[in-house]
C-alpha cells in the first residue's frame, strides 16, 4: 500500500494547474524553479522543435531548445533535466493529441 496521498481537486487546481505553486504545503522549500514553460518553436513531418524556460520568482533562471525526431520518439539531443524532459514530453504528447494525429 503507497503512502502517498492524492491532493483534493480544488488544491490541484489551485495550485498545480496555473504554473505557480508558491502556496502550495507540498512545494519544496528549496527547488530550482516554480515552473517550466513550452512553446512550439517549428514543426515539420521529421519533428517539433520546443523552447522552454524554466522560471524561479517569476524570472526566467534556464532556457533552451529541444527537438523531437517524430519517426523514432526520441529527442535529438537529450534534455538537459529529466525533469525538463519529462514535462516537455507531456507538452508533445498534448500537443499531437489536440492534433488528432500520431503523424504530428
Amino acid at each position: 500500500m503507497s503512502t502517498e496521498t492524492v491532493p483534493a481537486e480544488d488544491h490541484i487546481r489551485e495550485f498545480c494547474n496555473l504554473g505557480y505553486a508558491a502556496g502550495c504545503p507540498r512545494l519544496p522549500a528549496e527547488r530550482d524553479w516554480d515552473s517550466v514553460r513550452f512553446s512550439l518553436a517549428g514543426v515539420s513531418e521529421a519533428e517539433m522543435t520546443l523552447c522552454y524556460a524554466c522560471e524561479r520568482d517569476h524570472a526566467p533562471v534556464a532556457h533552451g531548445t529541444l527537438t523531437y525526431e517524430l519517426h523514432d520518439g526520441n529527442w535529438r539531443e537529450p534534455p538537459p533535466d529529466v525533469r525538463i524532459g519529462r514535462l516537455a514530453a507531456g507538452y508533445v504528447h498534448a500537443y499531437r493529441a489536440r492534433r488528432g494525429s500520431a503523424s504530428i
